[in-house]
Parts: C-alpha cells; sequence; structure tokens
C-alpha cells in the first residue's frame, strides 16, 4: 500500500529518505563523466559488508552446468568499459500531487558514471540456460523489510534483456574499485533501463522458468492509476532533459539571480529509446521554444550535451524551461496528467527554473 501527501510539506520519514540517498548536484551536469561522489544514490535498505577474498557470485537455477565465480574469476573475464547514464525510477515524484511518500526526489535522481566489468551473456553460456527459461534473477546481500514483507532486494529481466551484450557485471566506476555504496564487491549494470534494474551487492543470478513475482517486480516498480491497477512494469528510461541552474543561488530557498546579458544555459539530455535527437529551451515558462545546439553524445548509453545562447536583455521575473525528444518520437511531458502514477515512477516533466533577472 503506498501513501500519499496532499501537502507540500515532507515528512519525517521522506526527510530521512533524503539525508540518506543523495541526488547529483545539477551544477554536475557540466561533467561528461560524473564524479563518483556527485553521483546519486538510492539504497533501499543497508549497505552490507562483504569481504572480497571470500566473495563468490554463483550462477544457478535452470542451468547445466551451475558456476560459482570468486571476484578474480569475473576480473580474469573480458573486460569493457562504458559510461552508463544512470537515473532512479522515482526521478521527479516530488513534483506530483498528491505525492506518494518515499525518496523524495525533484530533478537529480541521476549521474552517468564510467562502469567497468565484464559482459554477463558469455557467463550465462557457460552455465548452459535449459530450454525452458524465461527470466533471470538478480539477488543482492541487502536485506530488510518493504510491504511488510523480509526480503533481499532482487529483481529479474526477461531472457532476452539479460542477454543483451551491454549488460554488465561491475567492479569497477570511474576507474576505481566500486565504493561499498554503489554495490561493492560486484553489481549488475543495465543501460537503457531505470536504474532499480542495476542490482548492487550481487548474491547469486539464477535462471527461472517462470515470471519472478517479488516485492520489488510484481508490487513495486509498476506504473499503476489505482491501487487495484496491476499496472505495467517500469522498464527503459523516458527522454528527459536538464539544465544547469544559470547564475547564483539564495542559499536557502535556492532561488537563481542572473545579470542582464547573453547567458549561455547548457545541461545534457538522455533516453533508453535511443539517441535524444532534439533539445528546445523555453524563457517564458513553455510558451515558446527554440532548439538549441546538440553535442556529440557521451557514448552510446550516456548522455548528450546541449547549449543555448539565451539574450536577457529585460530584468524581471523568468521561468526557465527544457525538454528532448528522442531517435523512437517521444517527448518530454509538459504536465503532471501526463506523468501521475500510484508510485511516482518515470517522471520526466519539463525542468522548471524560476530565475530573477536584474
Amino acid at each position: 500500500m503506498v501513501k500519499f501527501a496532499t501537502s507540500r510539506e515532507f515528512s519525517q520519514e521522506e526527510v530521512g529518505l533524503a539525508l540518506r540517498n543523495h541526488g547529483m548536484h545539477l551544477e554536475g551536469l557540466r561533467y561528461p563523466i560524473t564524479p563518483i561522489g556527485m553521483h546519486y544514490l538510492l539504497i533501499h535498505f543497508d549497505i552490507p559488508f562483504i569481504d572480497p577474498t571470500t566473495y563468490e557470485l554463483p550462477i544457478v537455477g535452470r542451468v547445466r552446468s551451475p558456476l560459482r565465480l570468486s571476484l578474480g574469476d569475473v576480473k580474469a573475464r573480458p573486460a569493457v568499459t562504458m559510461p552508463v547514464m544512470m537515473e532512479c525510477a522515482g526521478i521527479g515524484r516530488a513534483h506530483l500531487s498528491p505525492r506518494p511518500v518515499s525518496a523524495p526526489w525533484h530533478d537529480e535522481a541521476i549521474g552517468c558514471a564510467e562502469w567497468t566489468g565484464t559482459p554477463l551473456r558469455p557467463i550465462l553460456e557457460e552455465a548452459g540456460l535449459l530450454d525452458d527459461v524465461a527470466e533471470i534473477l538478480f539477488t543482492g546481500y541487502d536485506r530488510g523489510i518493504d510491504q511488510d514483507v523480509e526480503q533481499h532486494y532482487e529483481r529479474s529481466l526477461p531472457l532476452e534483456e539479460a542477454l543483451r551484450n551491454e549488460v554488465i557485471l561491475a567492479y569497477k566506476m570511474n576507474g576505481q574499485p566500486l565504493p561499498p555504496q554503489h554495490g561493492f564487491p560486484l553489481r549488475l549494470v543495465v543501460p537503457d533501463w531505470y536504474g532499480m534494474t542495476s542490482v548492487k551487492w550481487l548474491k547469486s543470478i539464477t535462471a527461472i522458468a517462470e515470471p519472478f513475482e517479488g516485492v520489488q517486480q510484481a508490487l513495486l516498480y509498476r506504473y499503476k492509476q489505482s491501487e487495484e491497477d496491476p499496472g505495467t512494469p517500469v522498464t527503459r528510461k523516458y527522454p528527459h532533459a536538464l539544465m544547469v541552474p544559470p547564475g547564483i543561488p539564495d542559499y536557502l530557498s535556492r532561488t537563481r539571480h542572473v545579470r542582464v546579458g547573453g547567458i549561455l544555459v547548457e545541461g545534457r539530455a538522455w533516453s533508453g529509446f535511443g539517441t535524444v535527437e532534439r533539445v528546445e529551451f523555453s524563457s517564458d515558462g513553455g510558451r515558446t521554444w527554440a532548439d538549441t545546439e546538440l553535442g556529440e553524445p557521451v557514448g552510446r548509453y550516456g548522455w548528450r550535451g546541449w547549449s543555448y545562447e539565451w539574450e536577457a536583455q529585460k530584468p524581471g521575473e523568468y521561468e526557465l524551461c527544457v525538454r528532448a525528444t528522442d531517435a523512437a518520437g517521444n517527448r518530454q511531458a509538459t504536465n503532471v496528467d501526463e506523468v501521475w502514477n500510484v508510485g511516482g515512477y518515470g517522471v520526466n516533466m519539463v525542468q522548471r527554473v524560476p530565475v530573477t533577472l536584474s
């Protein structure tokens, strides 16, 4: 059962989640690769302590030859390094009304790190998947209670998704060993999908013949319009563009103050449905839009930079907005009715940044 808040005030529980799970500072959008300390975090339960010297990852279930891989075994396999733009499925939840009571993200649940690991597919092929395998289940060492059920955090991928060549078991982040909070010693990284899919602190990988019905799959991370609605699963990231808030902020309110003149507005855009092909900027709250200049994508699964020269000549109050359109024709939502759902997932409303021009 999801609780809702009808006021703008955040509960003690929400504040606690916000303190424990930090977002990326939006000025960090200037970095093509997000520094580790800036990358967003969502930790459902506790960070487990795992000894890398004794760590083993079993690959079991509907396989002909079960495997047990040490961390050394994983690192000895062919390695790939790639930037991946990661976004929490709960991004934008705090903009909704009524607001689902959970991690109260605004626009900052993002990061684009460079992950190093080994592809999952050859490991599954070595284990020998049986013909009836439908999904691959990933279980983490983190354990807790959610929806009144005690559980390890675990989620599955359809077999065809798990066999994508770009799905990796990662042991490095930005060239460094995984930090504890990001899944040390080994985590899953699934490009294009929302971050809940990239299970951290991997405990086991299990080939299963039936759809996984665990809490994090069947009850949560589903687009539902009511509690009774079974909903549809949250999967790939919707198109999203964000700007570096221009000017300087007021300390408490974060209201932006900008000087009259030519202002370079810049940011990043991404989508799980293909390359972002258009980013538009508005200085009047979305009444009129202008195309921005696009940069080169940061790898196939990273984000794409954009910039716009705003000729801000008249003092006053402005609301800056930005929106993205991807190669599949998907465009960001412009109002809350387009994105509201019970869990507050996949909210990709256009960013709105009030500024005072003087």
